[in-house]
C-alpha cells in the first residue's frame, strides 16, 4: 500500500529555516504529482507547495512564494520543503500528499494519499 512518511519538523526561532523531507513507498514515485500542505490549529488546511513529476513545474501559495522551495529526488522516492525566512504564522502542521491523477492542483481534494504530518513550529 502507499505510504508516505514526513520527517524534519521541529521548533525554530523566526527567520530560521528547516527542510522538511516526505518518503514514499507503495507507488511508483516519478510517476505522480507531489504536495505539501499545511493546517494550523482551528483552521482549515491549506495549500503551500506542489510539484509535477519531472519538477518542471512547481506550485506555490502567494504565502509562501520566495520563502519555501519545494524539490523531488525520484531515485530516492523523496519529496522536500526547504523553508527559509520562517514566520510565526508559519507554524502549523505539515503533511505531503501524492495525487494520483494528471495535473499540477492546489485542491486538498484533489491528492489521494496522504502522509501523518510533522509539527513545525516557529516561536516569535
Amino acid at each position: 500500500q502507499v505510504q508516505l512518511v514526513e520527517s524534519g519538523g521541529g521548533l525554530v526561532q523566526a527567520g530560521g529555516s528547516l527542510r522538511l523531507s516526505c518518503a514514499a513507498s507503495g507507488l511508483t514515485f516519478g510517476n505522480y504529482v507531489m504536495g505539501w500542505f499545511r493546517q494550523a490549529p482551528g483552521k482549515e488546511r491549506e495549500f503551500v507547495a506542489a510539484i509535477s513529476r519531472s519538477a518542471s513545474r512547481r506550485n506555490y501559495a502567494d504565502s509562501v512564494k520566495g520563502r519555501f522551495t519545494i524539490s523531488r529526488d525520484n531515485a530516492k522516492n523523496t519529496v522536500y520543503l526547504q523553508m527559509n525566512s520562517l514566520k510565526p504564522e508559519d507554524t502549523a502542521v505539515y503533511y505531503c500528499a501524492v495525487d494520483l491523477s494528471i495535473g499540477v492542483s492546489d485542491a486538498a481534494y484533489k491528492y489521494d494519499y496522504w502522509g501523518q504530518g510533522t509539527q513545525v513550529t516557529v516561536s516569535s
